[in-house]
């Protein structure tokens, strides 16, 4: 395997992506238990939803961070190649 930078970049990132999927996994698999949990139990009051709310805030944002936001997200490598090839290069 090389060790170069490009590698370990990639290599980073795969991780961050496999990160998020793991992140997301255990959120539906916990949402789901809580909310079959409060059917079950107390099903005159929704209370589960707010679990359901508050960490959908923060794998919004690690979605966000390793998705959209990534140093060498697609979208952004395409803009740095439409703005060199602007300048020529």
């Amino acid at each position: 395997m090389e060790n170069t930078s490009a590698y370990r970049h990639a290599r980073r990132q795969v991780e961050r992506k496999l990160g998020f999927l793991t992140h997301l996994t255990v959120y539906l698999v916990v949402n789901t238990g809580l909310i079959l949990f409060n059917l079950f139990v107390v099903p005159s009051r929704m209370w589960a939803f707010w679990p359901l709310f508050g960490w959908g805030i923060g794998l919004l944002f690690h979605g966000l961070g390793v998705l959209v936001f990534a140093p060498g997200a697609a979208w952004k490598e395409r803009m740095i190649e439409n703005e060199l090839k602007k300048l020529g290069h």
